[in-house]
């Protein structure tokens, strides 16, 4: 069985398309909404993943990709919701300034060294 490998960050940072990037590639992939919940392990509830991914991105940045009608307060508060999951996160990236190719790659040069063995070739996907 492949390990199932989390995807959390904050709205905007670049989830869905590592996650679109990733599982066309056969990992078995897992988004984790844990921007949107109170609980702090809430990451761990709903998959807890073999590796967990954190993706991160600025306010500035966020706005720049995706304009929502939030304020810099509503993404603190999603910043301190993460917490927990940034905490425990396997790999850590900033987005800011990369291209969602330039992000796949690094995430795909962890999971090279973190998972060496691991087959890409099947297509799964949750």
């Amino acid at each position: 069985m492949k390990p199932v490998i989390g995807v959390v960050g904050p709205c905007a940072a670049g989830k869905s398309t590592l996650i679109h990037n990733l599982a066309s590639r056969g990992y078995h992939i897992k988004h984790i909404a844990q921007e949107h919940s109170y609980v702090p392990h809430m990451w761990q509830r709903l998959t807890n993943p073999d590796i967990l991914i954190f993706l991160d991105v600025s306010f500035e940045e966020s706005n720049r990709r995706r304009p929502m009608p939030w304020q810099e307060s509503d993404y603190a508060e999603q910043q301190h919701r993460l917490r927990h999951a940034r905490e425990h996160a396997d790999f850590y990236l900033l987005t800011d300034g990369l291209t969602p190719d330039e992000v796949a790659a690094r995430v795909l040069d962890f999971l090279a060294k973190a998972m060496p063995a691991a087959p890409h070739s099947e297509q799964e996907v949750d």
